[in-house]
């Protein structure tokens, strides 16, 4: 490799992250739908000519497609090429919804990088409004596949395609303006990233590449894997329901094997591929984007909660992972055209997965388990008897970790948040009466896991319908060390009435009369420790800010309060006398806590993966 000025590989790494947050500021500045504009489910990359991923800011999809069906040296400038086929993308696109951009960037004559973004768009057809059928049998359900294509042809735009997109999807306008935005901003990132190669030269930017990535491969061998002993461990967990088959355990399991040099993942063990839409084709080119995406969890193990925010993922991960996928059938193998849209069940689980066996590997030092992404969404006619379809990403809590709580209400995409009231209120026909934390929805532990939302929506539309593309509405999401799970996700209508009805956590096209309260409590974290191991001081502070109740506080803690005080104060001899009842009454704490819901489904407490 060629040697180059630190301080240059500096400007070079800083001006990625400029440019790669330039274009996620322009996309959510000129979208038109609310998924894309307001709740920012899309995301941006910079990759190289040869492929790699140079920004560690978020993950993203894969140039690797675009590449394969068009020759780099036919590239032109103005090019931009376009792509959501999931069984077609390389493993980058999960579901039909989330459309890719990419746009190759010029300098002295030829293709030196390239700009991508990628979304979740409101609708690209199918049976359903949203593109996301709980019940799809096959991909031919789930909307337009669109393998890659020129959507603009040395800056000439490909109208044909542009009409057959806007054609299959219930909300054209949206669907035409969130592609002008992301096409526009890749446009504009290619440019910058082209000054950037004028300044400096093609030869010098493509060291500073390798250097960015040899330094991320470098540093993680160092300060992560070094924390791993060698040594191999299995561990497993399980969504739930499909949408089509009888809620059961369909398992995604990683045997890790830690060498000098790299993990290897073993994913056999996993479940087949599922009737229904939860499947993810990750056995794509070498699995490069599940070793991309899969990476973070690594960062748990860095020293410092601050040096793990320093760590950025980008290609230089790769290297350090060797995959091993089962054969195809199976949930992280589907055969298409296997259904896909809810895939986010399965490589959010492997996240947790991955999680709790590196915490078998290194005596619990992980966090407890979370489940942050759930689509919720409303349809009907409103005051004018026009259709709308209003739809929401909600986070939830995040897992308790060895030094701290976890986090209330997160959002894995980067930059994501709920909908602001103001703007559905003013848009679609619903009040929302409430908005605030899930109390005691997260999971007690030394340290607490992360609380979901509470959010009540009244309906004021006619012919309305419900949907959910939820998971963890029966399992929970896992404590570690001691601590308890969270507790799961709920909708309810009409909640503490005689018309009270309990959703599932997969469907579609539910009827809601008019007037109808829906009341949504996402999942809150894993709690992390022993609970009676939990500061009182802390425990009086969650009872304050109403994050835990008095009774919970007692039954979870062993915190008594005392009795008709205007502040909750701490009883302190009644506290410790309850705590070691309690310690003397209980038996040995798991170092996995799934919940009641895992013994609903499984028949058993634990799994026998469960033990360490």
């Amino acid at each position: 490799m060629k040697e180059v000025d630190p301080i240059v590989v500096e400007i070079v790494e800083g001006t990625l992250a400029s440019v790669e947050a330039e274009v996620e500021d322009a996309i959510g500045r000129t979208a038109r739908s609310p998924m894309i504009r307001d709740q920012h489910d899309f995301r941006a990359g910079i990759h190289d000519a040869r492929m790699r991923k140079l920004t560690g800011r978020s993950y993203s999809a894969l140039v690797d497609p675009v590449l394969r069906d068009f020759p780099i040296e036919s590239m032109r400038p103005g090019d931009i090429y376009f792509h959501n086929d999931v069984y077609l993308s390389e493993g980058g696109i999960g579901h039909l919804p989330d459309l890719c951009v990419t746009v190759p960037v010029f300098a002295e004559g030829q293709v030196v990088a390239f700009v991508q973004a990628f979304g979740h768009h409101d609708d690209i057809g199918g049976k359903v409004p949203g593109s996301m059928p709980s019940d799809a049998l096959s991909v031919f359900e789930e909307g337009l596949m669109v393998p890659p294509i020129k959507l603009y042809d040395q800056g000439i735009a490909n109208e044909a395609a542009l009409r057959i997109m806007t054609r299959n999807t219930r909300l054209p306008e949206s669907l035409a303006g969130d592609l002008d935005a992301e096409c526009s901003a890749c446009r504009m990132g290619a440019d910058r990233l082209a000054e950037l190669f004028e300044r400096y030269g093609v030869e010098l930017v493509t060291a500073c590449f390798d250097a960015i990535i040899d330094r991320t491969t470098e540093t993680f061998r160092r300060e992560i894997l070094a924390k791993i002993p060698e040594g191999s461990w299995t561990w497993e967990d399980y969504a739930e329901h499909d949408g089509v088959d009888p809620p059961k355990l369909h398992c995604q399991r990683i045997t890790l094997t830690k060498t000098p040099e790299k993990l290897i993942l073993d994913l056999n063990g996993t479940s087949p591929q599922a009737k229904g839409p939860i499947n993810h084709a990750g056995d794509y080119a070498d699995g490069v984007f599940l070793k991309k995406w899969l990476a973070p969890i690594l960062r748990n193990l860095a020293d410092t909660p601050e040096r793990m925010a320093e760590l950025d993922v980008n290609e230089g991960v790769v290297p350090l992972f060797e995959i091993k996928f089962p054969p195809p059938g199976t949930l992280v193998t589907p055969v298409f055209p296997a259904p896909t849209n809810a895939r986010t069940f399965v490589i959010l689980r492997l996240l947790g997965v991955l999680a709790g066996v590196l915490a078998k590997a290194t005596g619990g030092r992980m966090p407890a388990d979370q489940e942050t992404i759930r689509y919720t969404g409303i349809e009907g006619l409103d005051q004018d008897g026009d259709w709308f379809f209003s739809r929401e990403i909600l986070g939830g809590g995040s897992g308790g970790r060895y030094y701290a709580d976890g986090s209330d209400a997160i959002h894995v995409v980067p930059d994501s948040k709920n909908l602001p009231a103001e703007f559905v209120e003013g848009r679609f026909p619903v009040r929302i009466e409430t908005l605030g934390l899930a109390a005691d929805s997260g999971g007690a532990g030394k340290y607490r896991g992360g609380l979901g939302y509470q959010k009540e929506i009244r309906v004021l539309a006619d012919d309305a319908k419900f949907m959910s593309i939820a998971d963890r509405s029966i399992l929970s999401c896992w404590g570690l060390n001691g601590g308890k799970a969270g507790a799961p996700f709920k909708v309810t209508i009409n909640p503490g009435t005689d018309d009270e009805q309990v959703m599932e956590g997969l469907c579609d096209r539910e009827p809601i009369d008019h007037g109808a309260l829906i009341r949504v409590e996402t999942t809150g974290g894993g709690g992390w420790g022993d609970p009676l191991e939990r500061d009182t001081s802390l425990v009086q502070l969650d009872v304050l800010q109403g994050k835990v109740s008095q009774q919970a506080a007692k039954n979870d803690y062993g915190v008594v309060f005392v009795s008709h005080s205007e502040v909750p104060e701490v009883d302190l001899a009644e506290t410790q006398a309850l705590r070691e009842a309690m310690i003397k009454e209980r038996g040995s704490l798991k170092f996995f806590d799934r919940g009641p819901g895992f013994e609903l489904l499984a028949g058993a407490s634990e799994a026998e993966v469960d033990q360490i």
